[in-house]
């Protein structure tokens, strides 16, 4: 079952630059097998050789109050010296009232959800003001910089703005960073309710372990061997902490109102020149979206020991007594907050630093949020080279003062992205809530049980070679596909990671083999038994091209099957290739899947058909597992493979009788069959694979529809 959505366009004057979105999402069940296709019809295309530019505008007077009703004419606009024709205006009002909903008294407990929710920020369509005349401000806790008191300080602070001064025109989002990514957890909303019950089921302590060491004179004697520097991990910590909040930045970039980001850490510390250009690239992603990022540090008023409280360990060595230690201490905490001050003034917004209420630094970006104009302009510079492009918005009456975003970033074409461009393209794209089907991807997912609680999950990708792009390059064809994808738990919680970059070098015979060979990628995880969503993205590297495929999928707990014979997933295949095939991708862990996968035998793998479509010509291979958990010695097992045309059976395999080759960690016994296709005629039946145990009189029984072309 496939789920098509369409975004169609809205017929306004903001809707000059604008794309249609179709999204395919496949649902499987049973078997974890499917494919994303694209639609049979080419997507739209619009090409108007223009884009258009948004601009919040606040206009005040000498006195400081907003001036209104400005119209077009009113303003003029240059874009590096050239001059621009505003094309919309319009003007937001926020209403400086109270939100005055009811609420529960502040000594009744807020209900709590059963899990954290996990959502996204949805874009306006195209076209319109979804938050016309409302202000938009995301709580943003970074729970990797804060311990566990200064969270719940944050929280509280949120709790008490929510309760007691959210204003009526407000719209408040929460977002999380826990290390592992940007959790959107309410999109904007105006629901004080539903705000409090998010703010109450956020976990404190979440993300500890997480947050930056120091290795200079500050730092702990631990009496630990020497090793590696600290710094080189504070290095990957800190980036990672901007990379989310560029990401969260890029959220907000789908909507053309103001809005502010309200950043809660316990300071953010940099090391040198090495996290610079991640810090621009934030900065730089904040003011593209048209976002201010207002830090509030959680630590409040610090009044402490010059060498840090009880929960520090002592440093040790000379630079106690020197007063090396102190001072490294004291300069590491200013450095924490002057971090927090410069991203804040960079982007438009102001830090929060030093004070006990922490409730200030939300209503001070409320506060600083005043009624203001939506411009529009349709930019003359076609280029599409990323470069900056500084704007100047200017008014008949100058003594009027002007608030608005001073420039931004042109639109860059594939080709021209930076190795870091195209890793920040896919990160994007992975988080996406409608997936990107440029591509082709068909995906099988199967099950081994490994032990007594672990499985192997092998994981077979396919792309049609046709849809991938050659390029010569040193005189040999090759085709570059990048992959990233990650599987979470039915909590929202990742716990497993796919990233791999793949360069393919074809022969000349080879390379005209795509057009009838797919590309196959294959990995594979060892999982516990539960519910499981992958999602799994392909990128043609010449191109940009990307295909998206995502699903849920079942790990059961064979251990509980009493009533029938546990058996693993059934793999259907046509072709048993070398591992050394130019086509075949192996993940980065190849040594080990090749170890634990039980689809490689004897030099050769099993490729999984996916698509389960088979050639009368070829034969057709089908391999299990069944378990015989408490048997000390192999117990005879019976199995046959039938096809059923409608309720007729056309075709039945002997029965194979199985008496050794069990594993005695996990007590698996496999189970091979090669059915000879040729006599078949060619349509559509039902695979059915029947297992019996005459010893127990136990059975299992697995089926699923196959078809068979000349």
């Amino acid at each position: 079952m496939r789920k098509k959505t369409n975004t169609n366009l809205a017929k306004t004057s903001l809707a000059l630059l604008l794309s249609v979105v179709t999204a395919t999402t496949p649902v499987l069940n049973a078997q974890q097998t499917g494919e994303n296709k694209k639609p049979n019809q080419e997507p739209a295309v619009f090409t108007g050789g223009t884009t258009l530019v948004v601009e919040d505008v606040s206009v005040f007077d000498k006195a400081g109050k907003v001036i209104k009703g400005l119209t077009k004419k009113d303003f003029t606009v240059t874009e590096d010296g050239a001059p621009q024709e505003v094309k919309y205006l319009d003007f937001i009002e926020l209403p400086d009232v109270l939100n005055t909903t009811p609420l529960p008294p502040a000594n009744t407990a807020v209900p709590i959800l059963n899990k954290l929710p996990h959502t996204q920020i949805t874009p306006e369509p195209p076209g319109t003001l979804k938050y016309r005349n409302r202000r938009l401000m995301a709580l943003y806790f970074d729970m990797t910089s804060m311990p566990p008191p200064d969270q719940m300080r944050a929280l509280a602070a949120a709790e008490k703005f929510i309760r007691t001064q959210m204003n009526a025109a407000d719209m408040v989002a929460i977002m999380t960073y826990s290390g592992g990514g940007v959790d959107v957890h309410l999109n904007f909303t105006d629901d004080r309710d539903k705000i409090l019950t998010v703010l109450e089921t956020l976990v404190v302590g979440e993300g500890q372990g997480l947050d930056d060491t120091t290795s200079d004179a500050s730092a702990a004697d631990t009496g630990a061997a020497f090793g590696q520097d600290d710094s080189e991990f504070n290095i990957f910590t800190t980036d990672r902490k901007l990379s989310a909040l560029q990401t969260a930045a890029k959220m907000l970039a789908g909507l053309n109102e103001k809005k502010q980001l309200i950043y809660f850490a316990s300071g953010l510390t940099l090391n040198g020149v090495d996290n610079q250009a991640q810090l621009h690239a934030t900065i730089n992603a904040a003011i593209r979206a048209g976002v201010q990022f207002w830090t509030i540090d959680a630590r409040g008023l610090v009044a402490q020991s010059p060498m840090g409280d009880a929960t520090r360990g002592s440093q040790g060595g000379v630079a106690m007594y020197t007063g090396q230690s102190a001072m490294a201490f004291s300069n590491n905490f200013s450095r924490s907050q002057d971090n927090m001050w410069s991203i804040a003034a960079d982007t438009g917004g102001k830090a929060l630093l030093d004070n006990n209420d922490l409730g200030k630094g939300i209503t001070d970006a409320e506060k600083a949020t005043s009624s203001y104009y939506i411009l529009a302009y349709s930019t003359t510079n076609d280029k599409l080279d990323g470069k900056f492009r500084r704007v100047k918005i200017g008014l008949a009456d100058q003594t009027a003062k002007l608030d608005y975003r001073q420039g931004y970033y042109g639109q860059k074409v594939f080709a021209k992205f930076t190795t870091a461009d195209k890793e920040r393209q896919l990160e994007d794209a992975l988080l996406l809530e409608d997936p990107i089907t440029d591509l082709t991807i068909a995906m099988e997912l199967d099950f081994f049980q490994l032990n007594h609680a672990e499985y192997f999950v092998p994981v077979m990708v396919k792309i049609p070679g046709r849809e991938l792009a050659l390029a010569k390059r040193g005189g040999a064809e090759h085709t570059l596909i990048d992959f990233i994808g990650e599987i979470k738990d039915e909590y929202g919680t990742t716990i497993q990671n796919i990233r791999s970059h793949d360069d393919l070098k074809l022969s000349d015979a080879t390379a005209q083999e795509l057009a009838k060979r797919p590309i196959e990628y294959s990995t594979g995880f060892t999982l516990l038994p539960g519910g499981y969503k992958i999602k799994l993205l392909a990128r043609d590297s010449e191109t940009g091209r990307i295909g998206t495929f995502e699903t849920k999928f079942t790990i059961p707990n064979l251990n509980k099957e009493e009533k029938r014979i546990p058996i693993s997933s059934v793999v259907l295949s046509s072709e048993r290739i070398a591992l050394s095939a130019a086509l075949v991708n192996e993940s980065k862990d190849k040594d080990k899947s090749e170890t634990t996968n039980p689809l490689v035998m004897e030099g050769q793998k099993l490729i999984p058909s996916v698509t389960r479509v088979f050639n009368k010509n070829r034969e057709m291979y089908i391999y299990l597992q069944a378990y015989e958990r408490n048997a000390e010695t192999q117990q005879p097992l019976v199995a046959f493979v039938t096809f059923y045309r409608g309720q007729v059976k056309a075709f039945e395999t002997p029965p194979l009788a199985v008496t050794a080759g069990m594993n005695e960690k996990s007590k698996a016994v496999p189970l091979r069959f090669v059915v000879p296709l040729e006599k078949l005629p060619a349509g559509e039946y039902d695979c059915q694979v029947t297992v019996l145990d005459p010893g127990s009189n136990k059975a299992a029984y697995w089926a699923a529809p196959v078809m068979l072309i000349q």
